[in-house]
C-alpha cells in the first residue's frame, strides 16, 4: 500500500508539474504575440511620451541664430491649462458630461442589437455584417471624406438645413422633446429623462457607429454561454425574460465591464472629441506646444481617473463563471 501511494502521489507531482510547463508555454506564447507592440512602444513611442512630460515642465525660448532651448517653469502651464484658459476647463467638462450620456447608450445598444442577432433566423451573417460596416466606413480615408463632406454640414446646420416650415432644421432632429413628452405626459417622467432619450433617438446614428466593435464582443460572449444552460431553463420553464436576466445577463456582464472601459477610451481618443480638437488647436498657436502638452496629460490622468471609478463601479457587479 506503501508503494502505490507513493506512486500516486508520484503520478499527481508530475501531472501538476506538466500543467504548469503547458500553462508557462502558453504565457510565452503570449508574450510572443504581443513583443511587437512591447518593442515599438519601447522604441517609438515612450521617447515620445519622455518628450511630452519634460515639455509639459517647460518654456521653449528659441534662438537668435536658430534652434531653442528649454526653460523650466514647474507647474507653471498647468496652472495657464485649468485656471488662466477658461475655454479648456468648459471643453473639458462638455466632453465630460457628454461622455456620461454616451457610455450607457452605446453599451446598452450594442447589448440589444447582439442578443438580436444572436438568434437564429435567416441571413444572420448578412445582419451581422451590416451592423459592423459603420466601424468600417467611420476610420481612415472614409472617415476624413466624411468629415469634409460639406453637403452634409449644409443639411445638419440649423439656419440653412432643410425647412419644414416650422422654423427647425428637419435633418438635425429626429424627436424633439415636444414629441417625448407627449408620450409620457400620463408617466410622470422627470424632463432630464426627456432630454436623454431625445439626445440619444437624435444622435442614433453616431451611436450605431460607435457601437460595432462593442457588438462583436457582446457576440463572443453570448456564443462562449453553454446552450445545456439554456436548455436547463426551458425544461424548468422559465420564460426568455427571466432567462435573459437570470442567465444571460450575469454571464456576459464581463463583456460590459469590457465595453464600458473600451467605450471610455475610445470617446475620448475618437477624431470628433472636442477636447482632442482643442488641444491640436493650441498646440498650432505661437507657444502652444508646450501648453497642449500640460493639457494633454491633465486630459491624460482624468481620463484615468474615470477608468478606474467605471472599472470599480462595474467590478462589483461582475459575474465570472468558474470553470474546472
Amino acid at each position: 500500500m506503501n508503494s502505490e501511494a507513493k506512486l500516486t502521489k508520484a503520478g499527481a507531482v508530475k501531472k501538476r508539474k506538466r500543467i504548469a510547463s503547458l500553462d508557462a508555454r502558453k504565457a510565452r506564447a503570449g508574450w510572443v504575440f504581443v513583443l511587437p507592440f512591447v518593442l515599438s512602444f519601447i522604441i517609438i513611442y515612450l521617447p515620445i511620451v519622455i518628450d511630452s512630460i519634460k515639455y509639459s515642465f517647460n518654456k521653449i525660448k528659441v534662438g537668435q541664430g536658430g534652434g531653442f532651448t528649454l526653460q523650466f517653469v514647474g507647474w507653471e502651464n498647468y496652472q495657464d491649462a485649468l485656471f488662466v484658459d477658461p475655454k479648456f476647463v468648459q471643453t473639458l467638462t462638455s466632453g465630460i458630461q457628454q461622455l456620461i450620456f454616451d457610455i450607457p447608450a452605446i453599451v446598452i445598444f450594442s447589448l440589444f442589437v447582439a442578443v438580436l442577432l444572436n438568434q437564429k433566423m435567416a441571413g444572420r451573417a448578412a445582419f451581422r455584417a451590416i451592423f459592423f460596416i459603420p466601424v468600417i466606413i467611420s476610420t481612415g480615408i472614409v472617415d476624413n471624406i466624411d468629415q469634409a463632406n460639406t453637403m452634409l454640414d449644409y443639411m445638419s446646420t440649423t439656419e440653412e438645413g432643410i425647412n419644414d416650415g416650422s422654423g427647425q432644421n428637419a435633418t438635425a432632429e429626429i424627436l424633439s422633446a415636444v414629441d417625448i413628452e407627449r408620450l409620457f405626459e400620463n408617466m410622470k417622467v422627470g424632463t432630464e429623462l426627456v432630454e436623454y432619450v431625445v439626445n440619444m433617438v437624435n444622435n442614433i446614428y453616431d451611436i450605431i457607429n460607435r457601437s460595432g466593435v462593442q457588438m462583436l464582443i457582446y457576440l463572443a460572449g453570448l456564443q462562449s454561454i453553454s446552450p445545456a444552460i439554456y436548455e436547463s431553463c426551458s425544461i424548468d420553464g422559465a420564460s426568455a425574460w427571466e432567462t435573459f436576466w437570470k442567465v444571460t445577463f450575469p454571464m456576459i456582464s464581463p463583456m460590459i465591464l469590457v465595453n464600458a472601459i473600451y467605450t471610455v477610451i475610445d470617446s475620448f481618443t475618437s477624431q470628433s472629441n472636442t477636447v482632442m480638437t482643442y488641444i491640436a488647436s493650441v498646440y498650432d498657436t505661437a507657444g502652444g506646444n508646450v501648453l497642449s502638452s500640460a493639457m494633454s496629460w491633465i486630459y491624460f490622468l482624468i481620463v484615468l481617473v474615470i477608468i478606474g471609478l467605471v472599472a470599480a463601479l462595474l467590478s462589483a457587479y461582475v459575474f465570472y463563471q468558474k470553470r474546472d
